[in-house]
């Protein structure tokens, strides 16, 4: 690759400040380069070749909620901004554009941008001195170069395995099927999310790569003699359209980057309570009759199941699967089972995969429209190993693609009372170098752009749903993709292994989930692949997973003794215990889970998000945040029956969820753990929503200076108007004792339970 050193400043173009760059002070150009200031706290820096852009769209970038058309949106496109009055100024060999409250100084030799906040003379982010850009002129790699400090921290990128902080790490931006992963070591996984955020002593920004092509993020894994302190990305292909969000604090960047990717769906109230799902029930050969067994050992055992997720095995002949078809065997009556289903109180999901066996039914159906990802040179289908064989890709950049998988939902699916789908293996391990796709008309290369495909099936998937029972919310569920994925939906951290490391590292790769947009995520109770959990590991993961916004429990083991709540009939009290704590805190999750939709605030977050004045909340990454007012500290040791817990300085402190003992914050604790007994703690000053027996009350836990406040979503549950119908009611302790309600329409009949005294 050659490096950029050399800007010559072409003059502001609009609000923005347009470069070229070239190898030397007399070498030819071989970009441009445009900085703009689209927000006041969002920067913009393009780079664009002589030929044009390698792909001139994308879909991540939804500001405003502005949505992306299934086409893309135009990379040069900038709806949904408020772009603030910018003005430039050239002297000493730098340009300088300052727009709202950002400034960026951008120095001509050697090339390079330094960003700075209103009324700072230090930059929070400044390109490499040495040589930060890099453009091949053979390939269509590229490299961006960012200088770094000692002791800064990084988070984000989706959702990636090890600690909450990034630093010192290298990542693959890829995306693979690693079934059982090391949740600690393994990359890639299945999302490719380019944004990080940078915590230091000038503050938090972030950076976003708007490239869905192949790459990687250096946090400070390289070091080199030549050039100071540096992290950096480099891709394989597609163009450098970065993104700056100027913070400064990591909650003002997290918000930013949802509000810039499209936020995240509000889902319907009843996904947020207990799910279950294996691949073993509809795998089986008598799959109907097991699924009325287990509504039957649901009420016997007294488990509340709000939903029930199929496995792809309802689609199989013989061994290998095939969307869109059911296994009239195992299921004679499709709409009567989604019926017994639904009268036993589970919704129920139903999961589909992307690729057509080379042996599916309708493969030759598929083939004739033109609806499969291409060979760019044949013409032919583009084959790709999958799980059970060779296969073929439907191309959802393909409008005859996305009809015929519309249709596939609604007449082989919804139409049978199916409520919902779950996008599965659509990571699109097509890698074949001369895959090509439609592109709505303009084709490119598959490489440019596989999570696009994930996420235009995650779209296609909502839209096809909301266009079914359009008075209702969809819910839709994928496991791959990229940034914008979660203004459709769910997620999750994947098929992830049955050990209790993965406890320790799902926490953390759930939090940096959060910090990335992804909002509505959980993880597979008990772990989906490796051994059969024991009666230990296995309460503790469902007490870990209890209080995440999706709780499914998801598992397939060779062994074929899969993941149930009753496995371990001498730990059953205690797992009914943290399904019913879960239950209970429905109310409050429902809240949090609107204000996520309405205000980009993730239900679950680092401690570091609401306590950051407090520097041991920072370094705390084996508890979290859920809301502002809950802290979950679960057991991830085996054989512990206590924990200790580092509470935040907090005035009036900290109280027990489960014993009313009130601890002062600031420090670190020690409380009983035993089988069943999630560590809970609720901050004072607050009052929680929850269910108790079907009834709301308001759990107070009174502040410091005996006041408390909290808050409460309402509206029917599912309605797709939400923001018109629904009603935040405002929750005040009284000086008598009582909590009253304010709001608009009818206020609910609320208990009031103090916890903690005065």
């Amino acid at each position: 690759m050659k490096a950029l050193t050399h800007g010559r400043f072409r003059g502001l173009d609009g609000h923005a400040a347009r470069f070229d760059l070239a190898a030397g002070p007399d070498a030819p150009v071989l970009a441009s380069l445009r900085v703009a200031i689209l927000e006041a706290d969002i920067g913009r820096v393009t780079l664009e070749r002589p030929e044009g852009y390698r792909l001139d769209r994308g879909w991540a970038i939804a500001p405003n909620r502005v949505e992306p058309p299934f086409e893309g949106r135009p990379r040069a496109s900038e709806e949904g901004f408020t772009i603030p009055p910018a003005t430039v100024a050239e002297a000493d060999g730098r340009v300088t554009l300052t727009a709202g409250a950002l400034r960026a100084e951008i120095r001509l030799a050697p090339f390079g941008i330094a960003w700075y906040r209103d009324g700072e003379t230090v930059p929070f982010l400044r390109d490499r001195p040495t040589q930060a850009y890099y453009l091949s002129r053979r390939t269509g790699a590229l490299a961006h170069s960012m200088e770094r400090h000692e002791g800064e921290r990084h988070y984000g990128l989706g959702d990636k395995a090890g600690p909450l902080d990034r630093a010192g790490r290298r990542f693959a931006i890829d995306a693979v099927d690693p079934c059982g992963y090391d949740a600690e070591l393994s990359d890639p996984l299945y999302k490719m999310l380019p944004f990080f955020i940078v915590d230091g002593a000038r503050g938090a920004h972030g950076v976003f790569y708007d490239n869905l092509a192949l790459a990687s993020v250096d946090l400070g894994c390289t070091l080199d003699n030549y050039h100071d302190l540096f992290r950096g990305y480099r891709a394989e292909d597609g163009d450098l359209d970065y993104y700056v969000l100027a913070g400064p604090t990591v909650p003002d960047v997290s918000r930013r980057f949802s509000w810039l990717t499209g936020g995240q769906a509000f889902p319907p109230r009843w996904t947020l309570g207990f799910a279950m799902t294996t691949m073993t029930i509809a795998d089986a050969p008598d799959a109907d009759r097991r699924i009325t067994a287990f509504i039957e050992d649901c009420r016997r055992h007294g488990i509340r199941c709000d939903s029930f997720h199929f496995g792809s095995g309802y689609t199989s002949i013989g061994h290998r699967r095939y969307v869109f078809n059911w296994n009239r065997d195992k299921f004679p009556d499709p709409a009567g089972t989604m019926a017994r289903l639904k009268a036993a109180g589970m919704v129920p999901v139903t999961n589909i995969k992307p690729c057509l066996l080379d042996d599916h039914p309708r493969l030759d159906e598929a083939r004739a429209k033109g609806i499969l990802v291409r060979d760019g040179e044949t013409g032919a289908p583009a084959v790709a190993q999958f799980w059970d064989g060779l296969g073929f890709h439907v191309d959802f950049t393909n409008p005859a693609g996305r009809a015929w998988w519309a249709d596939g939902i609604r007449t082989a699916l919804l139409d049978y009372g199916v409520t919902a789908v779950w996008s599965d293996n659509n990571e699109f391990e097509i890698w074949d170098e001369d895959a090509e796709v439609e592109g709505d008309g303009r084709p490119y290369r598959q490489a440019l752009a596989r999570p696009a495909q994930a996420l235009l099936m995650h779209k296609l998937a909502y839209e096809t749903q909301a266009a079914h029972a359009p008075d209702k919310r969809p819910y839709t569920i994928t496991r791959a993709g990229g940034a914008g994925i979660a203004r459709y939906g769910q997620t999750w951290s994947g098929d992830n292994e049955t050990a209790w490391k993965t406890l320790r590292f799902n926490l953390t790769q759930g939090l940096n989930m959060s910090l990335s947009g992804l909002h509505n995520i959980g993880h597979d109770v008990g772990g989906f692949h490796g051994p059969s959990p024991g009666p230990e590991l296995f309460c503790r993961f469902v007490e870990f997973c209890a209080l995440w916004p999706r709780m499914v429990m998801n598992s397939w083991k060779s062994s074929g003794i899969v993941n149930t709540p009753w496995m371990h009939p001498e730990v059953l009290p205690q797992v009914k215990a943290a399904m019913d704590l879960r239950h209970a805190l429905v109310p409050y999750l429902y809240t949090q889970m609107w204000r996520a939709a309405e205000a980009d605030i993730p239900v679950v977050r680092p401690l570091l998000w609401d306590f950051a004045a407090d520097p041991a909340a920072r370094d705390v990454e084996d508890a979290f945040m859920f809301g502002p007012d809950v802290l979950v500290a679960p057991v991830l040791e085996e054989g512990a029956t206590t924990r200790r817990v580092t509470l935040p300085a907090h005035p009036g402190g900290w109280v027990d969820w489960h014993d009313g003992t009130r601890h002062p914050g600031g420090r670190t604790v020690k409380v009983p753990a035993p089988l069943g007994r999630l560590p809970v703690f609720l901050r004072a000053g607050a009052i929680v929503p929850i269910d108790e027996a079907g009834a709301l009350t308001a759990l107070v836990v009174p502040g410091h200076d005996g006041a408390a406040t909290g808050s409460l979503y309402l509206d029917d549950g599912d309605t797709a108007r939400w923001r018109e119908t629904g009603r935040l009611i405002t929750l005040t302790l009284g000086a008598d004792g009582a909590v009253t309600a304010a709001g608009e329409g009818d206020l609910p009949a609320l208990s009031t339970r103090i916890l903690g005294g005065a």
